[in-house]
C-alpha cells in the first residue's frame, strides 16, 4: 500500500508532547507499505484491534491505544490516506467518518 502521506505522521511525532509515538506510527508506516490489502478483512488480519468504520475508514490504535490514527482505504488504487491521528481524548471529539484533519 502507498501510505499518503508520511509527511503528516513525522509532523505529528515531531511534536514535543507527542514524540512518544514516533515508534508506534514508524513501525505501521513501513508494515502497511509492504502490505496489499484488498478488503477490511484483510486488514484485520495483520491488526485485529483495527476497527472498520464507514467512507471506507478504519482507525488504528497507536502507543498502547494513547493515540488514533484514521486512516481512509483505497483498496483497488493500493493507497492508504492519512485522515486523522491524535490523542484518544481529541478522537473522542471527532467524527470518524469525515474528519479531514491532519
Amino acid at each position: 500500500m502507498r501510505v499518503i502521506a508520511k509527511s503528516t505522521l513525522v509532523k505529528f511525532w515531531s511534536q514535543p508532547n507527542y514524540a512518544d509515538s514516533k515508534g508506534g506510527l514508524q513501525s505501521w508506516h513501513d508494515e502497511v507499505t509492504k502490505a496489499n490489502w484488498k478488503t477490511p478483512q484483510n486488514v484485520r488480519e495483520q491488526y485485529s484491534s483495527a476497527s472498520i468504520c464507514g467512507n471506507n475508514r478504519m482507525v488504528f490504535n497507536i502507543a498502547g491505544n494513547k493515540y488514533r490514527l484514521i486512516v481512509e482505504m483505497q483498496y483497488r488504487a493500493g493507497i492508504a490516506w492519512v485522515k486523522f491521528i491524535g490523542t484518544h481524548a481529541r478522537y473522542d471529539q471527532i467524527n470518524v467518518e469525515s474528519v479531514n484533519e491532519y
